[in-house]
């Protein structure tokens, strides 16, 4: 595994917590929003990641014993897909809403703001490590440039 395969991990995993962090804003904004662009009530917005396979340890070790140089993937993470959420939605009584159905219910989206809010706070502590992880990369990089004068 190569140094700049570390530095794709971590960027892998900036961009896909980023994508994450979007969609969870789009969710905190229209979490009261009753009607879409296509005239439907808005549902709560999720996104699926799945790991980007690379070589596991074994592999890189027999290529590092074998002189293999043969690219190794880097692994990391990558966004599947962004998923609605099929709960029910909420129903409120306000018959004055223009929304509102024959009963006067309202249906606004499932998103819980504060479920919402506690993702925001992992997605942004994901974030923060992966920032972590690449300034260590960068100061080892540096350190091992040091070695050289």
């Amino acid at each position: 595994m190569s140094f700049f395969n570390s530095l794709d991990i971590a960027a892998s995993g900036l961009t896909a917590q980023k994508m994450r962090i979007d969609v969870l804003a789009q969710n905190l904004v229209n979490a009261d929003s009753t009607r879409t662009e296509d005239g439907t009530t808005y549902r709560r917005k999720m996104v699926v990641f799945q790991e980007r396979a690379g070589d596991d340890f074994g592999t890189i070790l027999r290529k590092a014993r074998y002189n293999d140089n043969t690219a190794s993937s880097p692994g990391g993470v990558h966004v599947v897909e962004i998923v609605e959420d099929q709960r029910a939605l909420k129903p409120v009584y306000d018959p004055t809403h223009p929304d509102a159905d024959a009963d006067g219910y309202v249906m606004l989206p499932n998103v819980d703001k504060i479920k919402e809010m506690s993702d925001m706070l992992s997605a942004t502590r994901a974030y923060s490590a992966n920032i972590t992880a690449l300034n260590a990369m960068k100061l080892m990089a540096g350190k091992a440039l040091e070695i050289g004068k």
